[in-house]
C-alpha cells in the first residue's frame, strides 16, 4: 500500500515545507531537556517564551541559531578531569533541541538564570496587503 501525503490536495499549493516540517518533528521526539513553552503578554503585545532546564550548563556550553526556518538550542558539557562517583544521578550529556518556527516568528533574546534557559519569541503583525490583479484580453 503506498503512502498518501496529507498535503497532496491540488488546492494546496506551497505546502510542501510543512509536510517536510510535520516530519522534522515527528523525528525529534527526545524529551531532554524537558522545557515548557508559555504565552505572555508585554505591553499589548504577544510572545511565547521557550523555557528549558538546563542545569549543569553554563552560557560557554550553550548555543542558540535559527537554522532553515527551526530555533535549535544545543548543550555540551565538558568534564575537565575524571572523577570517581558513587552514585551519578545527574545526567551530563549533550543535546541538541530544534523547534520549527512559523512565518515570520523572531528571536527577541535568550536568558540563563537558575537553571532555566528562557528564549523569547514573537511575531509581528504583517501589514494586510491587498493587490488587484489587471485581467489582460487576448483574442
Amino acid at each position: 500500500m503506498s503512502r498518501v501525503p496529507p498535503f497532496s490536495s491540488p488546492l494546496l499549493v506551497g505546502f510542501e515545507t510543512i509536510e517536510k516540517s510535520l516530519e522534522r518533528i515527528a523525528k525529534s521526539s527526545d524529551g531532554y531537556p524537558p522545557y515548557n513553552i508559555e504565552r505572555l503578554v508585554r505591553e499589548g503585545a504577544e510572545v511565547l517564551r521557550i523555557t528549558l532546564a538546563v542545569a549543569g550548563f553554563s552560557i560557554e556550553d550553550l548555543d542558540i541559531s535559527t537554522e532553515d526556518s527551526q530555533l535549535v538550542i544545543r548543550g555540551r558539557q565538558s568534564d575537565e578531569e575524571p572523577r570517581e562517583f558513587l552514585h551519578r544521578g545527574i545526567a551530563a550529556r549533550q543535546f541538541q533541541k530544534a523547534f520549527v518556527l512559523a512565518d515570520g516568528m523572531r528571536v527577541l533574546g535568550a536568558e540563563l538564570k537558575n537553571g532555566l534557559l528562557s528564549i523569547d519569541l514573537d511575531r509581528p503583525q504583517p501589514e494586510k496587503l491587498i493587490r488587484k490583479v489587471e485581467i489582460v484580453h487576448r483574442d
